[in-house]
């Protein structure tokens, strides 16, 4: 855990994205010293204190990033891009951005780097997202700080996908949907990368404190609308075709986002459970908010 003088200063990157958020509440609910980072700092005024500086900066641009990261004991980073936009690719982003920030990092003497990636992601090198995810990551072991990779599990918030085809009456899944997952919501996960401040464990993957089949998820998603299940297995060699159609006839910025869905549900992803919030609750939030 973090000592309590809270006298390390933490470089945050990412801070406006799903885990980042997450991530910037808790360092300013524990009172933590830090730098928040963004490319568009005005969304981050509410986090802004005597213990927390907001900063524009903009990863993909080295330039921004000099000076940034002196006196900084930590630097946590969240950045990534799961739909290719702006231009910028998933080696623009995902390697090349965190490279900017590791180069900062080293220069400035930074202790430590966490780095958040995807569960599995050195297993499947060859899907865009994760070549990128995983080419920095290598960077980063050879770097000769201290580090962190976090592979989490599936974001709670992804799996507003089997929600919304359960609106729709229907959800489809792969085989017989008994692959096994635990999700993991953004704030559990936000508290375990700040406790690996001070923890020298090197690579670790972790999930929700469930462990679900895809069915069982399925099932979730339909009992907490109050909607009678309908759930369609689909075989596995519809998706292998899809797979090798979107490969073949679309762009990266279409089928990376789809690659890396379709390979993954196909096979068990279970890692360390933790945290307390459940997928029941976290469902019947999101229905009750779309009311």
């Amino acid at each position: 855990m973090i000592p309590e003088n809270n006298s390390k200063r933490i470089l945050l990157a990412g801070a406006t994205g799903y885990l980042g958020s997450y991530i910037a509440r808790e360092m300013k609910d524990r009172g933590l010293k830090g730098v928040l980072i963004a490319r568009s700092p005005e969304k981050l005024k509410h986090l802004e204190s005597s213990r927390l500086q907001i900063v524009k900066a903009e990863v993909t641009s080295a330039n921004t990033l000099k000076g940034i990261a002196n006196n900084v004991d930590t630097v946590i980073s969240t950045i990534g891009i799961t739909r290719q936009k702006d231009g910028l690719t998933y080696m623009d982003v995902d390697y090349r951005a965190n490279l900017n920030l590791l180069n900062e990092a080293k220069r400035a003497g930074v202790r430590k780097f966490i780095y958040v990636s995807a569960i599995n992601g050195n297993k499947h090198r060859n899907l865009k997202i994760l070549e990128a995810k995983e080419a920095f990551v290598d960077e980063l072991k050879k770097s000769g700080l201290e580090y962190t990779v976090v592979r989490p599990n599936g974001f709670f918030s992804d799996m507003k996908d089997f929600l919304e085809m359960a609106k729709k009456g229907k959800v489809y899944l792969f085989g017989n949907g008994e692959q096994l997952m635990n999700p993991i919501h953004g704030e559990d996960l936000a508290e375990l990368c700040l406790d690996l401040v001070d923890d020298d464990v090197e690579e670790i993957s972790v999930g929700g404190p469930d462990i679900l089949t895809h069915n069982e998820i399925a099932e979730l998603a339909f009992s907490t609308q109050g909607k009678v299940s309908s759930i369609w297995h689909l075989p596995d060699w519809i998706r292998r075709l899809t797979l090798w159609t979107l490969r073949k006839f679309t762009s990266i910025s279409t089928y990376g986002p789809l690659e890396f869905f379709l390979t993954l549900m196909a096979d068990d992803n279970v890692a360390m459970r933790y945290g307390k919030n459940k997928l029941q609750d976290f469902y019947l939030i999101e229905t009750r908010n779309s009311k």
